[in-house]
């Protein structure tokens, strides 16, 4: 029998923190509202350090305000081997999205301590910031920094709705940390997450062996027309750029249905000025998501979306500007990596599925640096960033249990 083959973790402790962590900035629905850099995250921070401590492990904190809690290897010197994810949320968040990543990476420490399992390899387990991105655009934006995507200076100037930087907001909560971004040696990372789509817990799956992660592009597109009384202006006279909007969110939809199967494509935010009943619209900005696991198809979905974009701007008179607002490429994680978790998953006796990621991740950007992999677990009805995102306890325990099995053997048993 293999070492550590009876280890598993305590699902009742992973589902306890869960719900504790739940506490933590709360939403108005049931879920969580802890955006990055407000002061729940820092209460949430503070609450995973406490938890981190008490479990043996140090924490540094880099100077994007990521947290990384270490476990001492055998062998001090070797790579570590990561796992985590993000405890940020969008404002009517779930409790689970991120936080299942972070906390059940606790769990699998916590499980390790119990059985008094040394490993070989440090094992490191990791809060990235700003994951989300919904307060300060784009999303992955420490791991993105961490991975060189992105620079610090880029980072901490970008500002949230009400023009706070991310560098003054991640001081003003006492986050910013000493310790130079990236740089820190890695053997093999592993993120469990819920699946946030609908087909794991359609197909009666417990666990999602993720091979790869859909590339995206946000676009934000802003229309200028004029402002002009909606009762008195004759249709043919108006530049109205909230039916310029329309037309776009239509063609964003259509473009997606296109390029099927695997395409995805919305307008997730649509602001409209001045938002009077009795005014047409005279600026309308509109941010696209577009999706794809294929680059091509994501490269000719963003050209079409432009150029359909300027076509109906030129047709109606408004004036356009089309800003790049997030990118990454498709990701191909490690197969090795998706062996072990496959392993893992057979030796627990778990049903499982090779699945592709429709969400971004901060292992797509860690991805580019080290051997990388993510662990899915369903959601009921595949909803998530909404606060009614549920899972059920065993989905967890099932997934923590994987986690710690494949971490296992990334890090290697010494006793």
């Amino acid at each position: 029998m293999q070492a550590g083959a009876n280890l598993r973790v305590s699902g009742q402790r992973l589902w306890d923190s869960l719900m504790e962590m739940a506490q933590v900035g709360p939403g108005v629905a049931g879920g969580n509202d802890r955006q990055a850099l407000t002061d729940a995250d820092r209460e949430g921070r503070a609450l995973f350090r406490r938890w981190c401590e008490a479990a043996g492990m140090s924490v540094a904190v880099d100077r994007m305000g990521t947290m990384f809690a270490r476990r001492e290897g055998a062998e001090p010197d070797l790579a570590p081997v990561y796992m985590g994810s993000h405890l940020d949320t969008q404002p009517t968040g779930g409790r689970f999205d991120g936080v299942l990543g972070v906390l059940g990476g606790l769990e699998v420490v916590r499980a390790l301590d119990d059985a008094g399992v040394r490993t070989r390899r440090p094992i490191v387990l990791v809060n990235w910031t700003n994951e989300e991105g919904t307060r300060f655009a784009p999303a992955m934006l420490a791991s993105g920094v961490f991975a060189g995507v992105h620079t610090l200076d880029y980072a901490y100037g970008r500002t949230d709705a009400q023009g706070r930087s991310f560098g003054e907001e991640l001081a003003r909560i006492g986050w910013a940390g000493d310790e130079e971004v990236g740089g820190r040696p890695i053997h093999a990372l592993f993120e469990l997450h819920i699946e946030q789509g609908p087909i794991l817990e359609a197909e009666g799956v417990d666990v999602g062996v993720v091979t790869h992660g859909q590339g995206l592009w946000w676009l934000e597109i802003a229309l200028t027309g004029r402002e002009a009384h909606t009762g008195s202006t004759p249709m043919g006279m108006r530049v109205n750029a909230g039916l310029g909007a329309a037309r776009i969110t239509e063609a964003v939809h259509r473009i997606a249905m296109r390029h099927q199967p695997g395409a995805v494509g919305a307008v997730g935010k649509l602001d409209h000025w001045p938002n009077s009943r009795n005014v047409i619209a005279g600026r309308a900005v509109l941010t696209v998501d577009i999706r794809s696991p294929d680059a091509g198809t994501l490269a000719a979905m963003r050209a079409e979306v432009e150029a359909e974009a300027r076509a109906v701007a030129e047709g109606l008179g408004l004036g356009i500007a089309i800003e790049a607002a997030g990118h990454f490429e498709p990701v191909a994680f490690d197969a090795g990596l998706a062996d072990v978790v496959r392993r893992a998953a057979d030796e627990l006796g778990l049903s499982r599925r090779d699945i592709v990621s429709g969400a971004g991740h901060d292992a797509c950007w860690i991805a580019r640096l080290a051997p990388t992999v993510m662990i899915f677990t369903p959601c009921e009805g595949g909803l998530s960033h909404n606060e009614a995102e549920a899972i059920t306890p065993d989905w967890a325990r099932m997934g923590a249990d994987v986690l710690l099995r494949a971490v296992l053997e990334a890090a290697e048993i010494v006793r």
